[in-house]
């Protein structure tokens, strides 16, 4: 059985969020695998730290530090300077994460959920595909 739904999350300032809950509200009371799709290229997911919101500055620093806006030499730049910054950063993290679901419970660990990382300056809304695969 493959259940696929897609939702939008508002949109969030330039950081690492927590979307946990806004995804398992479209999971099936199942078991199986559920994959998770991000539908642009200047945001990213990625599963990490769900309790200290240290972890999440933390990320942010350390990515702004690796693909700095203030390098010089990025030509991709028509929509500002993140413009760049943020495919580098989206394709670095990846576009999808999959875990494993049981009764509609994520198999996640203890400290995991699911972040939303937001690339860019001024975001948009983002639309994110939820496809369960299961019994």
């Amino acid at each position: 059985m493959v259940i696929q739904k897609e939702i939008t999350i508002t949109e969030k300032k330039r950081g690492f969020h927590i979307i946990t809950k806004e995804v398992l509200s479209v999971v099936p009371k199942k078991t199986g695998l559920i994959h998770v799709f991000i539908k642009h290229t200047s945001a990213s997911l990625t599963i990490n730290e769900n309790v200290d919101p240290s972890v999440r500055f933390d990320f942010e620093n350390h990515f702004n530090l690796l693909v700095s806006e203030k390098e010089k030499h990025y030509t991709h730049t028509l929509e500002g300077l993140d413009d760049m910054t943020s495919h580098i950063k989206s394709s670095l993290l990846g576009s999808s994460v999959s875990f494993p679901i049981r009764e509609g419970l994520p198999c996640l660990g203890t400290w995991q959920g699911i972040y939303l990382c937001e690339h860019r300056n001024a975001a948009k809304p983002r639309k994110i595909v939820v496809t369960f695969i299961g019994t």
